[in-house]
């Protein structure tokens, strides 16, 4: 208990590190339960409304209601059929729960004859979905809007326990700005907010989309690069797809053209919504645990368009960290043709367990000066690029009174003090202390002033050549540069006495569009034909789990310098000079053989190369920092093209060789099925070069899955000058074990891979040096298969792997369990 009270303790601080005007606005937040007061059973579909005003809601399925608004009335009514009704007195601008017992009464009804036929809320759907071409925003050619979008962040689960914490001891005003969700009932802090006012412009054929941020407000932060990631172009819920992605889940939608598979529906209610004739549906699951939500949305009775819409994950939906999700989405009808979005709010509640301190996610966008059918002219979107954000100058400097004028609706009174909260609590030195432990934990390295010293998990590690080994190194802070990087390490292992270094470097012209130059000198070992995602050699969990003892380590001197160039986002090349000797060892000698007699042994193999690599990912979005960002991903398939030339006699190179390399990399759903992942690498060697500058194919000799290399493949057992190989894997997501109650509970999911490789060697190429024992060309193609469990506690996923091929070499696993930590929604 006490290490799940100190990870709460970091999650808390890691998302205030993030984070009294005057109050404008302030909310009225009431949830409960309805109930029978006889029977004590849950009530579905009571009506909940203010007295007087349109703001009101539903009970759902367990009689559960939440109700929020900035314009309460007094009185809170409460009415459903065959019960007296009730009314309740409003507190308003603070958070109550009020529950309802209802009594019934009995009601004299002439009689009703009751006759089989279809469900009316199946007709309605059908007219929906019939519609629904006609009535999705996506089929407009060209418009523009006007959108604010606000983001916030919460630290939820704030109890007395958590708050009488030692470490909070010096910043216990903090807890002046607790509130209650309306949504779960939770207590929370709000530690992050962030606005964006932005212009945003859709045109449909050809594809371009453009956001012009006219303002952005970052509670704590001011960075442009955050500021293109809270704009309204990555966020985006359509109700009319068939399915709606939740953190790369494919949920169903309640208007999926095959929602009567997955969904109950009811007719509730029909009301005029604007002047406009509407009814109401409520839906739920049909079966447990499937990618699903409950909720009820409103629909125009002439167009069988949405008019609104609330949708919440189905609480047993198999879906990591997400606790609860809710969207509410609005629409209004625009020149009297067209259904768009006016207003979406959405809630999520990330928690590992509902006990432990976690956070909540809220987002709300609002849309005005919607123009539909307005064409721009073709120079006003970017030739290069389908999208475009741009940030005015200015946008992130704008004061509160501008504010105040520009936003679509008032913050409530606790939005606003956030900004002057993180700002008081930064300067606390406990917090600063803990912000610097957080950190080193997340990133690998403890910053101090102008130096990152790291990564941690370096400093010791083994292995057979060295022996112990340890290492000291770090880069250069944002504090001592934001535009300039320098690193640098040294190494040394107790068994082979020697000293390892490197030093480098990464400029940065501009991070938008990237141009980047940088380079580097290292002297250490390294282990040839290692997959670039494995370990790093001298991360101590490479030592922890490897399989069999390794001589094949290998000294290298390598020189390696780098321009990268962001054409547009998407596109870029990277030029790259590498210079590199490599040096022979006992268990890996470099002899030629001359005239079939003599033997020549060769102390070291140098190579000189230039590399042209090409990268095109359409759609790709990245989160950025000062030197290093992270790929958000894109639907569409990921290319890579190196084109490298080996330079003969330049500075004491030996070898005149010319190779070419392809990848595509691509994952994508298939719902309700999961998600489908594959990978192809193919190359070409033209001259004559030893082994070591060809292809050694990408073993893996440690326990840990790596999903780039081969895992029942040994280092230095296959080598290639002309290859092909595919990797392919599917996971199911739970789409198998939902079925067994059993495995449904521990929400264990299946995941299925497998890998080919077919390749040949030149014999130029296979008479340079002497092949080591172990090492020989591909006769016939080479296969290994294997199916898994993943989210086994959530972040653990284990395979059982078998080699399906070369299965009379030495010395090679045959089957064999390999395990991963990864982290997945």
């Amino acid at each position: 208990m006490r290490i799940l009270r100190y990870k709460s303790i970091f999650i808390f601080i890691f998302f205030v590190i993030f984070a009294f005007q005057n109050v404008e606005a302030q909310l009225t937040k009431i949830r409960g339960r309805v109930v029978d007061s006889e029977t004590k059973e849950a009530i579905p579909f009571v009506n909940i409304s203010f007295k007087g005003t349109t703001i009101g809601t539903i009970t759902d399925f367990k009689g559960n209601y939440f109700i929020e608004t900035r314009n309460p009335s007094d009185i809170l009514d409460v009415s459903y059929m065959g019960y007296k009704p009730k009314s309740f007195k409003v507190n308003k601008n603070v958070f109550q729960t009020i529950n309802v017992k209802l009594e019934t009464e009995n009601i004299n009804l002439q009689e009703v004859v009751v006759k089989p036929g279809e469900n009316p809320a199946h007709r309605v759907l059908r007219k929906i979905i019939a519609n629904k071409t006609e009535n999705n925003p996506g089929k407009i050619e060209t418009y523009q809007y006007e959108v604010y979008n606000k983001m916030e962040i919460d630290i939820n689960n704030i109890d007395d326990e958590f708050k009488k914490q030692k470490v909070f001891k010096h910043f216990q005003f903090v807890f002046d700005y607790v509130d209650t969700s309306v949504v779960t009932g939770k207590s929370y802090l709000p530690a992050f907010i962030t606005e964006t006012l932005s212009d945003y412009y859709y045109q449909k054929s050809p594809k371009k989309e453009k956001e012009i941020i006219k303002a952005n407000k970052i509670s704590g932060v001011e960075n442009e690069s955050i500021s293109k990631y809270t704009g309204q172009m990555y966020l985006d819920v359509n109700i009319y797809d068939n399915y709606i992605n939740i953190f790369g889940k494919g949920f169903i939608s309640p208007l999926a053209k095959f929602g009567l598979m997955y969904y109950k529906y009811y007719l509730i209610d029909s009301l005029y919504i604007d002047n406009q004739r509407c009814y109401q549906i409520s839906f739920k699951p049909r079966r447990k645990q499937e990618p699903t939500f409950t909720g009820d949305f409103w629909v125009h009775d002439t167009t069988f368009a949405i008019k609104k819409i609330k949708i919440r994950l189905a609480e047993d939906a198999n879906i990591n960290f997400v606790n609860d999700f809710v969207a509410d989405l609005e629409y209004t009808r625009v020149n009297n043709k067209v259904w768009f979005l006016t207003k979406q709010k959405l809630f999520v509640d990330f928690n590992i367990s509902d006990q432990e301190t976690g956070f909540f996610g809220r987002k709300t966008t609002t849309y005005k000066n919607i123009v539909v059918g307005e064409e721009k002219k073709d120079s006003f979107f970017s030739n290069n690029a389908n999208q475009e954000t741009i940030t005015l100058d200015g946008a992130l400097e704008l004061d509160s009174e501008y504010w105040q004028k520009i936003r679509h609706e008032k913050l409530s009174g606790k939005e606003e003090s956030i900004y002057c909260m993180v700002d008081s609590i930064k300067e606390v030195p406990v917090f600063k202390t803990f912000v610097d432990v957080v950190t080193t934990f997340v990133t690998g390295y403890y910053v101090k002033d102008y130096f990152e010293y790291g990564p941690y998990y370096t400093f010791y590690s083994f292995n057979p050549i060295e022996g112990n080994r340890f290492k000291l190194g770090g880069r250069t802070s944002n504090q001592f540069s934001t535009d300039l990087m320098l690193n640098g390490h040294l190494a040394y292992g107790i068994k082979d006495e020697r000293v390892k270094y490197g030093l480098g470097f990464m400029y940065i012209f501009s991070k938008n569009p990237r141009v980047s130059i940088g380079g580097s000198y290292n002297h250490d070992i390294e282990q040839l034909g290692k997959s670039q995602n494995a370990f790093l050699q001298d991360n101590i969990l490479s030592s922890v789990l490897a399989r069999e003892y390794n001589k094949k380590l290998t000294m290298v001197n390598e020189f390696q310098g780098f321009f990268e160039k962001e054409w547009f986002q998407g596109f870029s090349n990277k030029l790259i000079i590498n210079h590199r000797t490599i040096f022979a060892t006992e268990y890996v000698p470099f002899m030629h053989i001359n005239n079939s007699i003599d033997t020549i042994n060769y102390k070291t193999l140098v190579s000189s190369e230039i590399t042209l690599n090409s990268r095109f990912a359409y759609n790709e979005k990245f989160v950025s920092g000062e030197f290093l960002r992270t790929s958000l991903g894109t639907n569409y398939p990921i290319f890579n093209l190196d084109l490298t030339v080996g330079l003969k006699n330049v500075l004491n190179s030996d070898y005149e060789y010319y190779k070419v390399h392809l990848s595509v990399e691509h994952e994508f759903p298939i719902n309700p099925f999961g998600r489908f992942m594959y990978l192809i690498n193919a190359g070409k060697y033209f001259g004559r070069t030893p082994y070591p500058f060809l292809q050694l194919h990408e073993g893996n000799e440690t326990y840990a899955f790596d999903d780039f290399a081969f895992n029942m493949m040994n280092y230095y057992e296959f080598v290639s000058d002309k290859y092909v190989s595919l990797y392919a894997e599917h996971h199911f997501d739970g789409f198998f074990f939902n079925h067994f109650p059993l495995l449904r509970k521990l929400k264990w999911r299946e995941v299925v891979e497998g890998k080919a490789l077919i390749g040949s060697l030149d014999e130029r190429n296979r008479d340079v040096i002497v092949f080591p024992e172990i090492l020989n060309g591909l006769s016939k193609p080479y296969f290994e298969a294997g199916v898994g469990v993943e989210n086994i506690f959530k972040i653990i996923r284990i395979d059982a792997m078998w080699r399906l091929s070369y299965l009379d070499n030495p010395d090679i696993p045959k089957f064999g369990l390999r395990a991963k930590l990864q982290v997945r929604f």
